[in-house]
């Protein structure tokens, strides 16, 4: 349960902001947060502080005097625990434990995690990446990447784009193999195959219209994405790889897609955190900063 000086808070972004969502995204929590938190003020003052429909909430008169208070209350406490310009480096410093698919970890988020070290020398990153979902309460995470799924109302989310992914193969693979157009035909080529760490069976491969294809026959089997990537770029097999991968190759002709009719539907990217009540200066700094630089452009 929110303490009472969480709930003004929230009231006040919400009684700022004009909207509950618009309020949850400046803190970073959902919008049932928001929600849960005005109604148990509104239950502690005995008074509605919104007048709510489908389409737009309104503040009410006594929630307006009441947010005039709160306010002055608010800025007076943070006068009282505000040390200055010190305090602000103090914060941003410590751990932040970070989450990501080790691909799109190595080629996206690593960049981001130097440059934010260079900025702020009293961070500290513990990263995991690996393409494996993260066990987000026992490794502690702070700020996570899934791509796929992510369907559990304990995260704070933000869409990131969609990640699509392409069979592709070198030109070289292609004149001495053949360009495949069915399943059948790509299965008889060499192939990589994914396996699963935690069970160690292979990731099938998917398409369109929930078909998909077994790689139990694979010539090439790796845990790693990445890996799975550079053994496609040597020219040595073909695979299903993702878009944040290739997509630069495709583009420069070093790898071509095939059997694009078969590509499946593009799979959500997300930006996670637990919600874990008040947000540390330093994580709402990354979280902000990834928010932000791994958008679509």
């Amino acid at each position: 349960m929110l303490n009472r000086l969480e709930m003004i808070r929230i009231f006040c972004a919400a009684a700022d902001a004009g909207s509950f969502k618009e309020a949850a995204v400046r803190l970073g929590i959902s919008p049932q947060a928001v929600t849960r938190a005005i109604k148990e003020l509104e239950r502690l003052q005995g008074e509605m502080l919104f007048h709510r429909n489908t389409r737009q909430v309104r503040i009410t008169a006594f929630g307006e005097a009441l947010a005039g208070r709160a306010r002055t209350g608010l800025r007076e406490l943070d006068d009282l625990f505000d040390s200055g310009t010190a305090k602000e480096e103090d914060e941003m410093s410590g751990m932040v434990r970070l989450a990501a698919p080790s691909a799109l970890g190595r080629g996206r988020l690593l960049p981001i995690v130097a440059q934010l070290a260079a900025q702020h020398p009293g961070l500290r990153f513990d990263l995991r990446l690996t393409d494996q979902l993260a066990d987000v309460v026992g490794e502690k995470i702070d700020i996570g990447i899934r791509v796929g799924s992510l369907r559990d109302n304990r995260f704070v989310v933000r869409r990131l784009g969609k990640a699509r992914f392409h069979v592709v193969a070198t030109p070289r693979f292609l004149r001495r193999h053949g360009r495949p157009t069915s399943i059948e035909q790509l299965q008889a080529l060499p192939c990589t195959g994914i396996l699963d760490r935690d069970t160690g069976r292979l990731w099938p491969w998917v398409f369109s219209r929930e078909r998909q294809m077994n790689a139990a026959g694979a010539r090439f089997l790796c845990d790693d994405s990445e890996a799975e990537y550079l053994l496609v770029r040597s020219g040595q097999a073909i695979g299903q790889i993702a878009g944040f991968l290739v997509d630069q190759d495709i583009a420069d002709g070093k790898l071509v897609p095939v059997m694009e009719d078969f590509e499946p539907d593009p799979w959500e990217m997300y930006l996670y955190r637990p919600q874990r009540g008040p947000m540390p200066a330093r994580l709402r700094l990354v979280f902000d900063t990834l928010a932000r630089e791994l958008a679509p452009q």
